[in-house]
């Protein structure tokens, strides 16, 4: 008996198709899910990662905030060590002027001892000088054609009349330096930077060449003579050694004093050096200087101190001839006031003059 052929059911084939087509969706949807949860997690992203930046930025600038504060605090560091070290020296000075106030009181005690003698002396000196004066009032006067230059001054007082201008061998010496150029340290600062005709016709500088001029013609005839200009250095003005008095040699070292400009520092040492190279001493010096020396024997830049001055000042006296007057005519300088004194010790000293004319003289 034969079998039958079975037929395949059509349905198991659609049960197929449905469970392929169902897993087909559940894969769909899952994409779709997952696709849709990755854009919301890279929105979500977006949003710390720019939170994020704006901290390490802020973070930054809180550094830098930082790093400005540490430097600025190290210079308000460094400014104060700088002050405190200022303090410690200021301190230190004011000790050490409150340890030498005793030295400096007692010097000023001497000092004030010795200008009241200096005071005393002046006084009679004064009555000296009167009775020169009432001396010279009672002697005629010389005669005609004695002196060695006709000079003329525009001054009306006579205040070279107690001095005696007399020896065999007579040496004028002339300070050239540049304080020549004014009575104040303003006014030579002023005139040195004009030019040599500007600086030649100073006021003090043609008061000096007036005063020299009127010297030069008291000089007695048959003498010796020789004009020494000096600032830094010294030599005199025309020739060399002593020059015989006559109205020739006197009319040539006024010219060449006059064609000098006045410049550089004071060396008393270089002037009185140049005297002792004269050779024959000098009976009478004749100086004329507005100030003590700024240099001693060798020529040093820079200000120097009233106290320097002074020592350069002895040192240029240790130099002197012996045996020699000196007879100072002082213009004196703002600034010195050291010069008078030392200058009138050194007249004294010397059995010399001591003359600060006004500036009416000569």
């Amino acid at each position: 008996m034969s079998r039958k052929r079975r037929m395949p059911a059509e349905q198991g084939l659609s049960f197929l198709d449905c469970i392929c087509c169902g897993f087909g969706a559940v894969i769909l949807m899952f994409m779709i899910v997952n696709h849709a949860s990755k854009q919301t997690a890279q929105r979500g992203n977006e949003a710390f990662i720019a939170k994020i930046d704006a901290r390490e930025a802020e973070v930054l600038d809180g550094r830098q905030k930082l790093l400005n504060m540490r430097a600025a605090l190290e210079s308000v560091i460094n400014a104060t060590k700088t002050a405190s070290r200022e303090a410690e020296r200021l301190r230190e000075q004011i000790q050490a002027a409150t340890a030498a106030l005793p030295d400096l009181e007692g010097k000023q005690t001497a000092s004030r001892t010795r200008l009241q003698q200096m005071q005393a002396e002046l006084i009679a000196l004064d009555a000296k000088v009167q009775a020169l004066r009432a001396q010279a009032a009672e002697t005629p006067p010389p005669a005609a054609g004695n002196a060695s230059r006709e000079i003329a001054g525009d001054g009306t007082r006579q205040y070279l009349s107690g001095l005696s201008v007399h020896g065999r061998r007579i040496a004028i010496v002339v300070d050239t330096s540049a304080s020549m150029l004014g009575y104040t340290i303003l006014d030579v600062i002023r005139t040195r930077n004009l030019d040599d005709a500007t600086q030649r016709n100073a006021a003090k500088w043609k008061r000096a060449l007036s005063a020299i001029d009127w010297l030069s013609a008291q000089l007695p005839s048959g003498g010796q003579f020789q004009l020494i200009a000096f600032n830094e250095t010294a030599k005199p003005v025309t020739g060399s050694g002593w020059l015989p008095v006559s109205r020739d040699k006197l009319d040539d070292a006024a010219r060449s004093l006059r064609a000098i400009v006045p410049s550089g520092g004071t060396s008393l040492h270089a002037a009185f050096g140049a005297v002792a190279a004269l050779g024959a001493p000098a009976d009478q010096i004749f100086l004329l200087t507005d100030g003590l020396p700024t240099q001693g024997a060798t020529v040093k830049p820079g200000a120097v101190s009233a106290r320097k001055r002074l020592e350069h000042f002895n040192d240029a006296v240790r130099r002197l001839p012996k045996g020699s007057a000196v007879n100072v005519i002082l213009l004196p300088m703002e600034g010195d006031p050291q010069a008078a004194g030392a200058y009138w010790q050194l007249a004294r000293a010397t059995d010399g003059s001591y003359l600060a004319p006004s500036k009416d003289w000569p």
